[in-house]
């Protein structure tokens, strides 16, 4: 192992892309489809980054494992029509995300990865959409892992890359993201842009409103 080597782990909706639009569509014909009121907006969105059944038992604690079962599916599916639709308008990239990705990248004691509460196929889809295939080493999803902020996904990750949590920053947009940093004992940066207020954010390390502003929070973390 390498002992400069650095893992940068993104997350993604509200982080690197803005997909409320997308959730709160998908969302609602998940709700539509079996019948019952969909929740407001806010609340929708208050859930990003959970893992789905984590998620649907939050919206919809109510009802029976089966019907939140059927929420899932059916939410899985308005997601996936609606990017094979739109490709990448679906999750549009927020400014200044692939320059800053580029940036970094560029550095080769950095490596880059994701730890994400989408499923494999629906980060697959988005990073192809994109162009971001080279991007990251490492892409942790929901498919393998227990829902944030359990670590697990930081964990792989570290296992993967060969870094030390000393080495590693969690960038994310709700207190999911920066629980899990904590919780696996890595430093965690929030973005102020995303989904969960800053205000949410307690255990991050420090919160940056744009993306020019990562480079000289990663240096007052590694230095």
């Amino acid at each position: 192992m390498t002992a400069d080597l650095r893992l940068i782990l993104f997350d993604v909706d509200g982080t690197l892309v803005d997909s409320q639009a997308a959730i709160v569509g998908s969302m609602t014909a998940a709700f539509d489809k079996v019948g019952l009121t969909v929740p407001a907006r806010q609340t929708i969105l208050s859930i990003v980054g959970l893992s789905l059944p984590q998620a649907m038992a939050r919206l919809a604690p109510e009802q029976d494992e089966g019907v939140q079962a059927e929420l899932v599916q059916g939410y899985k599916d308005s997601y996936r029509d609606q990017r094979l639709a739109q490709g990448a308008a679906h999750s549009p990239l927020y400014p200044g995300a692939m320059e800053m990705l580029e940036v970094l990248h560029a550095v080769p004691e950095n490596l880059l990865g994701v730890a994400t509460g989408k499923s494999k196929r629906g980060l697959d889809g988005l990073i192809e959409a994109h162009g971001m295939e080279r991007l990251f080493v490492t892409r942790q999803v929901a498919d393998f892992h227990p829902s944030k902020p359990h670590p697990a996904m930081i964990h792989a990750a570290l296992d993967e890359a060969g870094v030390e949590p000393a080495n590693c920053v969690m960038i994310g947009d709700t207190s999911f993201d920066m629980d899990m940093a904590a919780a696996a004992g890595v430093a965690g940066i929030g973005v102020s842009w995303g989904y969960h207020k800053p205000s949410a954010l307690a255990s991050a390390h420090t919160i940056i409103d744009t993306f020019d502003q990562l480079p000289d929070a990663l240096a007052q973390i590694w230095t």
